[in-house]
């Protein structure tokens, strides 16, 4: 059964969008900025009401270029390593790819009856994407320079697949399981689902904790996040919430920043953003100010918090969560996903 929007939420073909954040591949796209080559950092909004994407520059906090898409963007992930930006299109049941050199579609996927949540491993080679109407996780070849390509894998997953996160080991992923209240350990390679563990009410939100081997997931019933252990025992995985965090109404994104010290996460229906220490699992401090927040991600010193019904991105000082400017973006932008990064110069 498909969720009723309630509020502000804008609905697209009946489903309130749920927000999938991955803390894993922000951090390795910050490594990879500073070990390798690599072009200046963008961001990538993804703007539902005008189906295109803002990109703005990160030095000049500027919008530079306006992207068309397909129709009703939500999910979005900078693939670095691959040089290419992935961009969910729920109602063209459609995935956009963009060259991150030329800052063009040069690409556009099938995908499935509903793609939602949107990752990519962190070498780079596997884009993956969750089919909320279908139930199931889709795996694409994300270095192929083919214009259209068929999934290499399409693996069963629980109802109304929402978040996805790939772990760093580029075969672990991540489900949130909306309807079934759980989120499912999927490998590629096995093709299945190797595990699951039982979390809050309506799960959303993924964010991997590499540095501590922890899951975050963002329960936007429950209005709380669970702590997920997932440090494996040989060769098993046991997850196990080790912790519940309470935060503020229909928590949608998270991001860590400050090096891994702080958890942000926005809260929809509160208009509000929580900062979580990471290592106690203490809310420090509730922001307030926020138009109906999504996604969110740091960049060095600086958090970015799109903002749904007011159209623009908010940034923020990533210590103290001060407010630095405002930039203005598309219309209901969702910013959904892993959305900052640079690619690697050739």
């Amino acid at each position: 059964m498909l969720p009723q929007c309630t509020g502000r939420e804008v609905a697209a073909r009946g489903l309130c969008m749920p927000s999938s954040l991955i803390c894993t591949l922000t951090a390795i796209a910050l490594t990879l900025l500073s070990t390798t080559a690599a072009a200046a950092p963008f961001a990538y909004i993804t703007n539902q009401g005008s189906n295109d994407v803002s990109v703005i520059d990160l030095a000049s906090q500027q919008v530079v270029s306006t992207i068309g898409v397909g129709r009703s963007p939500a999910g979005v992930v900078v693939a670095s390593r691959a040089g290419k930006v992935f961009v969910s299109n729920p109602d063209s049941r459609s995935i956009s790819v963009i060259d991150m050199h030329d800052q063009r579609v040069v690409g556009t996927l099938v995908a499935g009856d509903g793609p939602v949540g949107i990752d990519a491993s962190p070498d780079g080679k596997l884009l993956l994407a969750a089919d909320w109407y279908a139930n199931r996780l889709m795996v694409f070849d994300a270095s192929s320079t083919e214009a259209q390509q068929a999934p290499l894998a399409s693996i069963e997953v629980g109802r109304a697949p929402a978040g996805v996160a790939a772990h760093t080991d580029n075969n672990t992923v991540y489900v949130a399981e909306r309807d079934d209240d759980s989120v499912a350990v999927v490998g590629v390679r096995e093709r299945k689902v190797l595990a699951r563990v039982k979390v809050g009410s309506h799960p959303f939100a993924l964010c991997f904790d590499a540095v501590r081997q922890r899951l975050y997931a963002l329960n936007v019933q429950s209005d709380d996040v669970s702590v997920i252990d997932t440090r494996m025992l040989g060769d098993t995985h046991t997850l196990k919430v080790i912790a519940t965090v309470k935060v503020g109404k229909a928590p949608y994104g998270a991001a860590l920043a400050q090096n891994g010290a702080l958890l942000y996460v926005t809260n929809q229906h509160d208009d509000s953003v929580s900062v979580i220490d990471a290592d106690s699992l203490k809310v420090l401090r509730t922001l307030s100010g926020f138009g109906y927040p999504e996604g969110v991600a740091a960049h060095g010193d600086k958090v970015y918090v799109v903002n749904w019904m007011d159209d623009n991105v908010s940034v923020l000082d990533a210590a103290s969560g001060k407010p630095l400017r405002q930039i203005a973006t598309g219309k209901n932008s969702r910013g959904f996903g892993a959305f900052i990064g640079a690619a690697a110069l050739p």
